[in-house]
């Protein structure tokens, strides 16, 4: 039991690498997202209920969300017009979280992905606001400047080393 939300982790990243096989605006792809994003919430909810928290579930569990964006963005951008700037945007949020990790693996010698309140809500306002693209790009607007503050808040637990 202890190794589940690593299962729900890997199935996470199966399932997100699906997503680039479905028709953005079929059923498939939208039932497929709700799960990817289900598992998100839950494979850090049993952790914590089974006592099964490790460093490498941690990093696990961001490497299958890193992924799930990834695999979102490559396959909303082919069928939905999202302006430069936003992808702008996206690449310095992405440029600061490469320094994070730099910096840890510095400092720390290995790889860390802080957990912050700020990356989760970025998280689960990036999985709400994505299905908008149908209608707007604004409601991303607003995740991008979280996820800047996110970014930027993990750099700072980071250099402060209050991971854990």
């Amino acid at each position: 039991m202890k190794h589940l939300p690593n299962l729900i982790s890997t199935l996470r990243i199966a399932g997100s690498t699906s997503l680039l096989f479905c028709n953005v605006k079929g059923w498939p792809f939208w039932t497929l997202y709700a799960l990817c994003g289900f598992s998100d919430i839950l494979d850090g909810w049993l952790a914590r209920k089974l006592h099964a928290e490790s460093k490498t579930g941690a990093i696990l569990d961001s490497v299958a969300d890193i992924i799930f964006v990834v695999c979102c963005a490559a396959r909303l951008s082919q069928v939905f017009e999202i302006p430069v700037w936003l992808w702008i945007w996206a690449g310095v949020i992405v440029f600061i979280k490469i320094l994070n990790q730099v910096s840890v693996l510095v400092v720390l010698k290995r790889f860390c992905f802080p957990h912050t309140w700020a990356n989760k809500l970025t998280g689960i306002l990036l999985f709400l606001a994505a299905p908008s693209v149908f209608w707007s790009v604004n409601p991303i607007a607003i995740v991008a400047a979280i996820a800047t503050f996110a970014a930027a808040q993990e750099g700072h637990v980071i250099r402060t080393k209050r991971l854990f």
